[in-house]
């Protein structure tokens, strides 16, 4: 039986709080990880038509044999700087990435970056208004938009986004976006949840805690985020690190522990380590 928590996004979908991500995964060993994955138990994958690994995520999940009414799969519009995107430029996107998994609907379609020094994401997002109007997506939303691209979307559209999808981490907390998610009812979803690199899994708070519960440093990491009420999607293509990242859901985080991995991002190490969204336009 899957245990992992669904969390209610604004339009009523539900939506796992625990998946499995593929970023910079080949496509080739996407097919095999999103299949240990799948047999693992998780049931939400997140990929991106800048991944290029659609097609072999799609291959895992149609040989997997799991229901499609029991997976959530995200896909992402690679919105790049090479066009000014217009409406037909997003639904053959849409189109092709439908293609390449194999599948007839996506679960979450987000816009991968605002780029905000041009104006075409509230053209793109005028369009995934009509992609949820058609069903065709249960859910849209954005990823690594901040709170001034958030409210530029506010301002030409009724339709909130379910999920931002941002680097998030206990040394990139993101409290003021996460409290501004709140308040207009956007989920947070956290990439990079375990930050990048060992950094972060070998500092004392972290490791203590870990000691503590007898967990692994990532377990205590994705408990922290959970507890928060984040949805996360770590990434790893060793098959004993993805079931050890889906057994996240026998023990619970008190209050210091809490407290010690809030600190973090208050602390000397605290940073961002992605791609400043203010400025990414790559």
């Amino acid at each position: 039986m899957n245990q992992v928590p669904a969390i209610k996004l604004n339009n009523g979908t539900l939506m796992p709080q625990l998946g499995f991500g593929v970023w910079q995964v080949p496509d080739d060993e996407a097919e095999r990880a999103v299949g240990t994955a799948l047999e693992a138990g998780y049931r939400s994958i997140d990929t991106a038509a800048i991944y290029r690994n659609e097609r072999g995520t799609g291959k895992a999940i149609a040989a997997a044999g799991v229901p499609r009414e029991e997976l959530f799969v995200t896909t992402k519009l690679w919105n790049g700087p090479s066009r000014t995107w217009r409406r037909d430029d997003v639904l053959r996107a849409f189109d092709d990435s439908l293609a390449k998994l194999g599948l007839t609907h996506i679960d979450l379609y987000l816009i991968h970056w605002p780029r905000p020094m041009r104006e075409d994401f509230l053209t793109i997002w005028k369009t995934f208004e009509e992609i949820a109007a058609s069903g065709r997506a249960r859910a849209v939303g954005v990823s690594n938009f901040r709170p001034a691209d958030l409210e530029r979307l506010g301002a030409v559209s009724p339709l909130v986004p379910a999920v931002n999808q941002i680097e998030l981490h206990p040394l990139f907390p993101q409290e003021e976006l996460r409290a501004l998610h709140a308040r207009l009812g956007i989920t947070t979803e956290a990439w990079s949840p375990l930050g990048q690199g060992k950094e972060l899994l070998t500092l004392p708070a972290v490791t203590e805690v870990a000691a503590k519960h007898g967990r692994s440093a990532a377990q205590v990491v994705l408990r922290w985020h959970l507890q928060l009420g984040n949805v996360v999607i770590p990434k790893s293509v060793t098959p004993s690190r993805i079931r050890e990242n889906m057994d996240v859901f026998g023990f619970e985080l008190v209050a210091a522990d809490m407290a010690a991995l809030n600190a973090l991002g208050r602390g000397p190490s605290a940073r961002r380590i992605g791609p400043d969204p203010a400025v990414f336009d790559v």
